[in-house]
Order: structure tokens, then C-alpha cells, then sequence
């Protein structure tokens, strides 16, 4: 019958249309049912500031070192400059020697008339006689004492004090008893002769206070007078005359009692001949 295979045409496209669409869902449930993301793509964090990116480093095994332990290979170093010069630095001036004043400056003392020749005088702080000038007069030599209780310089205005042994050490000044007035005395330091001549002949006893006072005042034999001229005094022992007396005293250092000093007053001044 006509109806019955109409019916049965209509059928098998309905299953037909069925079979596609079967086939059409069973591709998309193949490949996933959807359409693949666009990927993320994430930025790479930002560089520090002023620098350069890190270079990732390679383990290295280390020559002889325990399996399994690695080091990092480090960059070839920059090769080390030469260290700076060292700072030259310029210290004070060398300080020159300390300059003789006129009381500190030695000298060489003549005396034509008695044979002395270029004796020579040492400067020390102190006052005639004591420890120290007798040491220096113990060696030959005249002593000349400055400061409070000395004199003053060769040249200077005051009393220029010049003390030597007579007996002892060579007897440098043996005959200055017999030195006269208006004999010369030479004087030579720094540079300048200075001379003297003689004026008077004083005693002095090292058992009063009154007389080494006169001794050694800055106008010999007026104590407290203010001085106005260059003068000079050459002083040695007694020695002889005070044993001639039966005078056997002695201080501590083996000095007699009594002085012989010779006075005298600057006359005139010139420079010392060169050698």
C-alpha cells in the first residue's frame, strides 16, 4: 500500500537526519566540545634600577670535590690597578742648631803678658767656683758662669766672669798675680776680639758671703750698682800665699780660702782675622 511506504521513506530520513547529527556531536565531543584559550602570557618581572639582568650560572663540579657538590662558576674578575703613590707628606723644616747667645758662647782667653794663649772658656749656668765650674776648670780649661748668680757675656755690659785653676790641672792662669794695670786681655768669641785692660786686683774669700757677693756683682766690688760698662774678672786660687799665712782651709771641692781677681774694662771691639 502507498501509505505504508511513504511512511517508512519518511522514517529512514528522520534516522538519516538522526545519524548526522549523531556524528556531528560525537565530533565536537572529540575535540573537546570548545574552542582552545588564547594563552596567558605573563610579564617578566622588571629589571633593578641602574643594573643589568642577572646571568643564571651552571653548576660546576668543583676538581676533587664530593659528588654531588657544585659551585658557581663566578665572572672573570677585573684585573686590580696599581695601588695609589703614597701621600708625600712635608713635615715642619728641619730646626737649625740652637744659636750661642752672648752669655752661652764660648771664647778663647789671651793674655799676652802672662804667656796665656787661646785658653779656652766654657759657659755654664751657675756661679764661680761651685761643682760644675770646678769640673770644667779640672780639665784645663777656664769656666765662665751665667744666670742669676753668674755674669754676663763677653762683650756685654755687666761682669764678665772668667775662672782657671793656678796650680792644679796645668796651672793655666799660674802667673796671673803678676799681671799689671793697663795689660791687655783678649777675648775672642763669635766672631769679635774683645779687649779688655786691666784696672784693678781684688781679693775674695770663700768664707763671706759679703765678699763673693762683691765678687760677683755686676759691677765687680759695688754690689747693687747698676752697670754702665764691659768689664772683665779673671779670678785663681791663693793658693801659694795662703799656705805662705798658715791659711790651710779648704772648702768641700779642695778650693782655699782667698781668690786672686784681676779687673779689667772693655776698651775696644773688632772682627776676629780668619784663618
Amino acid at each position: 500500500m502507498p501509505s505504508h511506504r511513504t511512511a517508512r521513506t519518511a522514517l529512514a530520513a528522520a534516522a538519516t537526519v538522526l545519524a548526522l547529527a549523531g556524528c556531528s556531536a560525537g565530533a565536537d565531543a572529540a575535540s573537546g566540545g570548545y574552542r582552545p584559550a588564547a594563552p596567558v602570557i605573563r610579564p617578566s618581572p622588571p629589571l633593578p634600577t641602574g643594573g643589568s639582568p642577572t646571568a643564571r650560572t651552571s653548576p660546576i663540579a668543583a676538581p676533587g670535590a664530593t659528588p654531588g657538590a657544585t659551585r658557581s662558576a663566578s665572572p672573570p674578575s677585573a684585573p686590580r690597578s696599581a695601588p695609589p703613590p703614597p701621600a708625600v707628606t712635608t713635615g715642619p723644616a728641619a730646626t737649625p742648631p740652637p744659636q750661642h747667645t752672648a752669655r752661652t758662647r764660648p771664647g778663647l782667653l789671651t793674655i799676652p803678658g802672662i804667656g796665656v794663649a787661646d785658653l779656652r772658656v766654657v759657659p755654664y749656668e751657675g756661679t764661680t767656683d761651685d761643682r760644675p765650674g770646678t769640673r770644667i776648670q779640672d780639665r784645663g780649661l777656664a769656666a765662665s758662669p751665667y744666670g742669676e748668680r753668674g755674669g754676663v757675656g763677653p762683650g756685654q755690659v755687666g761682669n764678665y766672669l772668667v775662672t782657671a785653676h793656678r796650680l792644679a790641672a796645668g796651672g793655666p792662669l799660674r802667673d796671673l798675680p803678676s799681671l799689671d794695670v793697663g795689660e791687655r786681655v783678649l777675648v775672642t768669641a763669635g766672631g769679635t776680639v774683645y779687649e779688655y785692660r786691666i784696672t784693678a786686683t781684688r781679693k775674695t774669700s770663700f768664707r763671706s758671703a759679703r765678699s763673693l757677693a762683691a765678687q760677683r756683682a755686676a759691677v765687680p766690688g759695688r754690689p747693687g750698682v747698676e752697670p754702665t760698662r764691659a768689664m772683665i774678672t779673671i779670678s785663681t786660687c791663693a793658693t801659694p800665699e795662703d799656705n805662705a799665712a798658715g791659711n790651710r782651709w779648704r772648702d768641700a771641692r779642695g778650693n782655699p780660702e782667698h781668690r786672686i781677681d784681676k779687673i779689667g774694662v772693655l776698651v775696644s771691639t773688632e772682627p776676629a782675622p780668619r784663618d
